[in-house]
């Protein structure tokens, strides 16, 4: 069932063609559409992410610091800065946290305050999460309830850094229910590590298992992510802070799908696998992928990405 998922949410994620989406800017400004045309010269900011069927991601500024991300349904990340550093990170709309390729009904709701060390290398993210659940009608009502509370967690997310090359090494996640009245615990964990060819990440492993007090059990879950063929191109997620970039891939367990993100290129090859199963049997995507004129990717994997000059 959970390779089903995978699959599911494998095609959901990168298989759609060519959009004509509206060109103007959140200013009424129109944009350039780089797979039509020159493309921008001089400095440039990643606008929209966009699909033939829905706008994914639709960045906002305020001057050169992205400050709002609109995704799907209308779900809202707004990012605070300490100077030019991201210190918060707030959501507050619908993910997919099943990992069965659509947005659940339930809503979400997390704040994540970040924290860094020397060099200003971000260290350690703490998370506050709530999910709501709008309950069944009662007779003889026949609309949703309000939304209502379903759960609370807590967690707390680790980097640590690779002592040779400073690169990301590892995130070690701890998890536990936010119940009042109740002394918190940790009692889950993952841990993700980053392995590297070049500058580009390669591959990704995530293990999932429970916890009691600081010792870790045996994983429960487990699954790796490759990333092949790296073009020499510019990603356009080199605009985006790498603070943001780790938000992202935390915000859901599907999102280290996404790893490449954190990558200057793009990798015309992805896969994912389960490793739990005695044979274990990739799922795996290809693309080609369309570039302007300055080298910026401009679609792949059925996206297309936008940008506007700043």
């Amino acid at each position: 069932m959970k390779q089903l998922f995978y699959f599911i949410l494998l095609i959901a994620g990168f298989s759609s063609i060519h959009s004509c989406k509206d060109m103007l800017d959140e200013d009424g400004d129109p944009l350039l559409d780089l797979n039509d045309t020159g493309g921008l010269n001089g400095p440039r900011a990643l606008y929209r992410e966009i699909t033939d069927k829905d706008t994914l991601a639709e960045y906002h500024y305020s001057g050169l610091l992205v400050t709002k991300v609109i995704t799907d349904s209308a779900s809202i990340t707004d990012i605070a800065y300490s100077g030019n550093k991201v210190s918060q990170v707030s959501f507050n709309g619908f993910l997919d946290l099943d990992g069965n390729g659509k947005l659940d009904k339930d809503s979400v709701s997390y704040s994540q305050l970040f924290t860094y060390g020397p060099n200003d290398r971000l260290e350690t993210i703490s998370e506050n999460r709530s999910v709501f659940r709008r309950p069944p009608p009662v007779p003889p009502a026949t609309n949703l309830g309000p939304q209502t509370l379903l759960r609370k967690t807590k967690s707390l997310y680790t980097l640590k850094y690779s002592a040779s090359t400073a690169k990301l090494d590892t995130i070690i996640m701890r998890n536990g229910p936010d119940v009042s009245g109740t002394p918190f615990a940790y009692i889950s964990y993952s841990k993700t590590a980053y392995m590297y060819l070049g500058d580009n990440v390669s591959k990704v492993v995530r293990n999932y298992g429970p916890m009691s007090g600081t010792v870790f059990g045996r994983p429960t879950t487990r699954f790796a992510y490759d990333f092949w063929n790296y073009d020499t191109e510019i990603s356009p997620f080199t605009l985006l802070p790498g603070a943001y970039k780790i938000s992202r891939l935390l915000s859901t367990e599907i999102n280290d799908r996404e790893s490449h993100i954190l990558s200057p290129n793009n990798p015309k090859k992805l896969s994912v696998t389960d490793l739990l199963p005695p044979i274990p049997s990739p799922i795996t995507r290809t693309t080609n992928y369309n570039y302007d004129p300055q080298t910026y990717m401009t679609k792949g994997y059925g996206v297309n990405y936008i940008y506007k000059p700043f």
